[in-house]
């Protein structure tokens, strides 16, 4: 049987959270992520896995720049200008 020492050496921790995406998948000895692909520029992402694609794409997230778009966009993309007061009711 082990000792208590040789099984403290076994139970290491491999993964830990990842700085891009945030999950625990960044493994510490090749300082990779198998979720995204940190630290390589471009996120990882196969079409063999529809569903992982699913997951991720636009959409899913906060989305805080883009969810406004179709508002401004209607609106000729303005920006700057005062809406114009409406005549007082009588």
């Amino acid at each position: 049987m082990a000792t208590k020492n040789a099984l403290k050496k076994q139970i290491r921790k491999t993964h830990t959270a990842c700085p891009r995406c945030g999950r625990k998948s960044y493994h510490m000895q090749k300082k990779a992520c198998g979720a995204c692909g940190y630290p390589s520029a471009r996120k990882r992402k196969y079409n063999w896995s529809a569903k992982a694609l699913r997951r991720k794409t636009t959409g899913t997230g906060r989305m805080r720049y883009l969810r406004d778009m179709p508002r401004r966009f209607k609106n000729g993309l303005r920006e700057g200008t005062k809406a114009k007061a409406l005549p007082k009711a009588q």
